[in-house]
């Protein structure tokens, strides 16, 4: 199997055009591969995408109440800029002056789902994650910055993981528990690479889910974990912390060899990992679509979710990014599952706070871009269509950001970082 959607551009549309993905998909991987074409761009993947501009960022409220933003600046280095939000905003918010983080010699991905992130713990601790790109395709090493002092300083990169092969570790997600202890959640794939091969193909479907935790933000690392076995190759790991403080991660899973739907389960100590099926579209594809799901917690400890995928109505095959709650261990409430109001959507995300609900996604229709978001405040029940923003040109996905109740959208696009705050 190919990851037939690696050569993704950070606009490339969803919505109906997904429709003819799971036809066309690993076709055009295919002839790209024969011309030459994908070639030229994993060259360009991997050194430093110089012909567009990375994107893809993080962002956070520190605890302070400042809204920080992690990226990659023009010249592709790493870099982080804060603002001191007033009480409502909308639009151009007044950043900080950049500054720069070194990482050596690392080469970053920041395009798409694999992009630069932050998270901030008590006692000072701020940590930066990001893949490093290696030279072979689809390879790489989850990196990291961490500060003990609110993030006036940063250590220089190490890598989380004990394992050190030049493989799949990529698409990290990072997350502080109610604890302070930092989880780190990763797509690896050295299960893949020992296990048997049938024909040209190996017998392991997908990659699988990683993870470790540090207790004292992130000076050290405990063992290398494994998740789940069988995640999809490409797409982000949500997280959200459950009524228990306990951390919870939804993930697309290849179940039954070739149907990408989605997993989810609570970080527990091995052995008592249960990996629940989280949504039932039956996308029957042997590829990765690069498009992950949004998770938040409800009022009542179950979860809110958002993700993309195919289901069969009818004689048809009916692309669209999807909500539903989910119960406490992640069992999916068929009667909450409806499809968001927009044929185009694509990258969405999820926030809440008690009744209150946000969904947050993009649509690209030709050159403009639109930043959308779906409010309810009772609980999902019903929502209502609200319009945030429109560009041209690159752009990022959405990214949200919360802290209690209050919540925003991040935006980025090659001009400026737009800042919406969610207002119900």
């Amino acid at each position: 199997m190919v990851d037939c959607f690696e050569y993704s551009q950070a606009r490339r549309p969803c919505g109906h055009a997904a429709r003819v993905w799971q036809h066309l998909g690993c076709l055009l991987a295919l002839l790209l591969a024969i011309t030459g074409v994908q070639a030229q761009h994993m060259a360009g993947v991997h050194a430093n995408k110089a012909a567009r501009a990375q994107l893809a960022s993080g962002v956070a409220f520190a605890p302070d109440g400042q809204l920080w933003l992690v990226g990659l600046d023009a010249e592709n280095r790493l870099f982080v800029q804060n603002t001191p939000l007033a009480p409502s905003v909308s639009g151009q918010p007044n950043w900080s002056v950049s500054r720069r983080l070194d990482t050596g010699t690392d080469t970053i991905s920041a395009d798409g789902e694999n992009r630069p992130k932050l998270a901030f713990g008590p006692n000072g601790w701020v940590v930066i994650s990001y893949t490093q790109a290696l030279a072979k395709p689809y390879t790489g090493m989850i990196r990291m910055l961490r500060s003990s002092d609110g993030g006036q300083t940063f250590s220089a990169p190490f890598t989380v993981h004990a394992d050190r092969q030049q493989i799949t570790h990529r698409f990290e997600s990072t997350a502080f528990d109610a604890q302070g202890v930092l989880h780190t959640l990763w797509i690896d794939k050295r299960d893949m690479e020992h296990a048997p091969k049938v024909g040209k193909k190996t017998s392991y479907a997908g990659a699988a889910i990683y993870r470790n935790e540090s207790r004292d933000g992130g000076a050290t690392f405990g063992a290398d974990l494994k998740l789940a076995d069988h995640s999809c190759e490409c797409c982000r790991i949500a997280l959200a912390s459950g009524g228990d403080g306990v951390l919870r991660a939804m993930w697309r899973h290849v179940f039954e060899t070739k149907v990408r739907d989605h997993g989810f389960a609570a970080l527990q100590p091995p052995g008592k990992v249960r990996v629940v099926r989280a949504s039932f579209d039956d996308w029957h594809i042997d590829a990765c679509p690069h498009h992950g799901p949004g998770l938040a917690r409800t009022a009542d400890n179950g979860f809110h979710a958002v993700w993309f995928g195919m289901r069969r109505q009818g004689d048809q095959d009916v692309a669209a990014v999807r909500y539903a709650r989910l119960q406490e261990d992640g069992t999916p409430l068929a009667a909450t599952l409806r499809s968001l109001p927009d044929e185009l959507a694509e990258h969405a995300d999820v926030m809440a706070y008690g009744d209150h609900v946000a969904v947050v996604w993009r649509s690209v229709d030709g050159a403009h871009s639109t930043l959308q978001a779906w409010l309810s405040t009772d609980g999902g029940q019903n929502f209502r269509l609200v319009v945030l923003g429109t560009v041209t040109g690159d752009n990022d996905h959405p990214r949200v950001a919360q802290a209690g109740q209050r919540m925003l959208a991040v935006w980025r696009n090659a001009n400026e970082v737009q800042v919406h705050e969610i207002r119900f």
